[in-house]
């Protein structure tokens, strides 16, 4: 016998109702296009001997002086999520410029792995009895070999730098600590004038979010982003956001990250940050662009590593700036699209190869296998 229907509480009249969508389609708001409105241009594709079998869409733009000077993909709107920890720590710029060491500054903006020497300079922000009040959630180590014995703490989460940093922000400040993480705090209303004074008085956040480590995420346009990231570059010599990231690189992300691993090819040219879903932002000092560089790379369909390692490769090949090649695909080869860089570097993004010596070309065999097919064979 079948179990009697029993009603949902989040079905229509019923008390969760309010805080669902209302329909799993999902409802237009004016003024926001989904994922589904944007044309999402190729940035890569995966191809086996010749054949695409694998397309990665997203969206690149490029600033500089305070103007887009290269976008392509769409002006998406999206949510920074941790991308935006150096921009964040500009709340604090003034407190910890002589307060923390260089490697509690790196960690302040780190998404970290959770490796031993993440979770020291975490947990050296704080005293011991500060120490409850941090409110990441309980996670595991980001990168685990072999079988997972720890239990989840909170200062394994990939946040629990920039949470820690928080906290100690708030005691100088002298802002109640309880609540930090909610967006009327104190600290949230800091970093919104942050932004205000980067992107214009008039500049209002669309929508506020809660993020995955409990802090609200503010959304802007991937134009935005790349304006915010040209900013951290004019001003790298202004406060300790730019030298606290290439001056520990392995704080930042980890080993084999892709922002640890740009920042370090940059040697203190470039700073680098991932962001969930599908973020990295990229603050250039290059000639070119005398007033700072920022570029925010997108993937439509969330985090991708390696597509965006080839992605990053190609905009800081073309400035002369070398970041080695991601682990190579499996029979793939991956090809790029001209677009991801503005008309002035495509030559040059034509000699960026997306392959090593040590990447064989196996997705094909090395002879003509085509003479020994017998005519007809095909009909």
């Amino acid at each position: 016998m079948s179990e009697p229907h029993r009603p949902s509480s989040v079905g229509p009249g019923r008390p969760g109702s309010a805080i669902y969508p209302k329909s799993s389609l999902g409802e237009q708001i004016e003024g926001i296009a989904t994922g589904r409105d944007v044309e999402w241009e190729p940035l890569v594709d995966y191809r086996r001997n010749g054949v695409s079998e694998t397309t990665i869409h997203g969206a690149v733009a490029w600033a500089s002086g305070g103007r887009i000077v290269h976008s392509f993909g769409g002006n998406v709107l999206c949510y920074g999520r941790s991308m935006m920890k150096p921009v964040t720590m500009k709340v604090f710029a003034n407190d910890f410029d002589s307060l923390l060491s260089w490697e509690q500054k790196a960690i302040a903006m780190a998404s970290h792995n959770g490796d031993t020497e993440h979770v020291a300079a975490a947990q050296s922000i704080l005293s011991e009895a500060e120490r409850g009040l941090m409110r990441t959630p309980l996670d595991v180590p980001l990168v685990q070999f072999g079988r997972q014995v720890r239990r989840k703490r909170r200062w394994y989460h990939t946040c629990s730098g920039e949470h820690a940093a928080i906290l100690r922000g708030c005691r100088e400040r002298g802002w109640q600590r309880i609540g930090y993480t909610l967006p009327q705090h104190p600290f949230f209303q800091a970093y919104l004038k942050v932004l205000s004074r980067y992107l214009g008085e008039s500049w209002r956040p669309l929508r506020v979010a809660r993020d995955g480590c409990g802090l609200p995420t503010v959304s802007n346009t991937v134009n935005e982003l790349a304006l915010l990231f040209a900013q951290l570059a004019g001003e790298r010599d202004r406060d300790w956001i730019w030298e606290g990231m290439t001056r520990n690189p392995d704080l930042v992300g980890g080993f084999n990250r892709l922002d640890s691993t740009v920042i370090k090819a940059g040697a203190g040219t470039v700073i680098a940050k991932e962001g969930a879903d599908g973020l990295l932002g990229l603050g250039i000092v290059h000639p070119d662009y005398p007033e700072g560089l920022g570029v925010v790379i997108k993937i439509a369909h969330g985090w991708n590593a390696q597509a965006t390692w080839y992605v990053a490769r190609a905009v800081l090949g073309v400035l002369d700036i070398e970041l080695r090649n991601p682990y190579p695909l499996h029979r793939q080869k991956a090809f790029l699209v001209p677009g991801i860089v503005p008309d002035r570097y495509s030559r040059r993004l034509e000699t960026i190869p997306t392959w090593d010596e040590w990447d064989p070309n196996d997705d094909r065999w090395y002879y003509d296998w085509e003479q020994y097919i017998e005519p007809g064979a095909s009909g």
